[in-house]
């Protein structure tokens, strides 16, 4: 039995998995399938799985190089806001349960007890029948759920590309018009305020556009790195970091093919290549070399183009981070991911046991949809 586990483990080790950190618990992706495990506040893990549907099999220009950059991080994208789904509706009942103990124990002075026990811990709680959601009931609840994810998504990407692409440009054109590195607009005398920053937003004219083009991409990055150091401050949000190093130790557990247990993914280290802050980090180097060949005037064009070409830019990050996380790759690539392993010192902290077990519960459920190999 050892003997067959060893040649699993060397067999399937290969197989890519990832996954992402939510509200009190873990989501893990494996190639053919996603597992979500969350604790709740008596110390029961509560666990969802499903297999993932095989758009590569079925439309094979996604296995090819870039292009599967991009559908991954659409995929990555509805099961990340399917996770924090997911986790919030199990943080909300288990507040509930907690609410409704909290009642039970106000009635009278003492607990009540289960009969036959003195022990506190096993108070009587109300019962609660929940009834089975007819076919009809069941359709809809989904359909709620599915539009609500894709509005999250919808939200989510509409704010992304305000912050890290509206608003670095316009800042960018802003300053070089005040410090005279760009020509300034004409305003007509008596020119009202609307009129006044339409003017100066309107057209992009840099004596420089290499220059311009690495300023907006330094902003970029200026404002990744104050939102992931002013979100590390949230007392909530430092446990979602301890999940997410939990994650990383799980996966280089699974990699180094030594068996899932809390004793072996507490001595990994909680850095990994492939996780999500170094793929930001090489979206905004990558996007600063594609950007600095967008040279309109138009305001419009230089903030259509760059939307545009976001998916190449994802798929060539993309591309990236799979081959710097190979033993094999140079030291190029190394180089172009470290800013990314610098940062998870913040986006990732040590875990506890506990939290380590949540995240082996959640690639153990996954790994349970591979075929597993003889």
């Amino acid at each position: 039995m050892k003997k067959y586990l060893q040649l699993f483990l060397a067999v399937e080790r290969d197989l890519i998995v990832g996954g992402q950190a939510v509200m009190e618990g873990v989501m893990m992706r494996t190639p053919s399938a996603y597992a979500i495990a969350c604790r709740k506040s008596d110390g029961t893990i509560v666990t969802t799985a499903e297999e993932l549907p095989k758009w590569s099999d079925r439309y094979k220009f996604l296995n090819v190089p870039i292009l599967r950059g991009g559908a991954t991080l659409i995929q990555s994208l509805a099961l990340g806001v399917k996770a924090l789904n997911f986790s919030a509706r199990i943080y909300e009942d288990d507040l509930k349960e907690k609410e409704e103990l909290a009642k039970v124990r106000e009635v009278g002075t003492e607990p009540v007890l289960v009969e036959g026990t003195t022990d506190e811990n096993f108070t009587k709680a109300p019962a609660k029948m929940t009834l089975p959601a007819s076919e009809g009931e069941s359709k809809g609840s989904k359909a709620k759920q599915s539009a609500g994810a894709v509005g999250s998504i919808i939200f989510a990407l509409a704010f992304n590309v305000a912050l890290f692409i509206v608003a670095p440009l316009l800042l960018t054109n802003v300053l070089f018009i005040s410090l005279g590195w760009a020509d300034a607009p004409s305003i007509a005398a008596g020119a009202g305020w609307w009129l006044s920053i339409k003017a100066y937003i309107w057209e992009v004219k840099p004596d420089n556009w290499i220059a311009f083009n690495l300023i907006d991409g330094v902003i970029r990055m200026f404002f990744f790195l104050v939102m992931i150091f002013s979100m590390s401050f949230l007392k909530d949000i430092h446990r979602v970091f301890q999940y997410h190093g939990a994650e990383h130790k799980t996966v280089f557990t699974w990699e180094k093919g030594l068996s899932l247990t809390v004793d072996h993914a507490r001595q990994q280290k909680r850095q990994h290549p492939r996780c999500g802050t170094s793929f930001l980090m090489v979206v905004m180097l990558v996007a600063i070399v594609l950007f600095s060949v967008v040279n309109f005037q138009q305001m419009w064009l230089n903030l259509v183009v760059r939307i545009v070409l976001m998916p190449l830019v994802a798929g060539i990050s993309y591309e990236i981070i799979r081959y710097a996380a190979k033993k094999e790759s140079g030291a190029v690539f190394k180089l172009m991911t470290m800013p990314g392993i610098w940062l998870q010192n913040i986006t990732t902290q040590d875990p506890d046991d506990d939290q380590l077990e949540v995240a082996i519960e959640a690639l153990n459920e996954s790994l349970k949809f591979e075929p597993q190999s003889a």
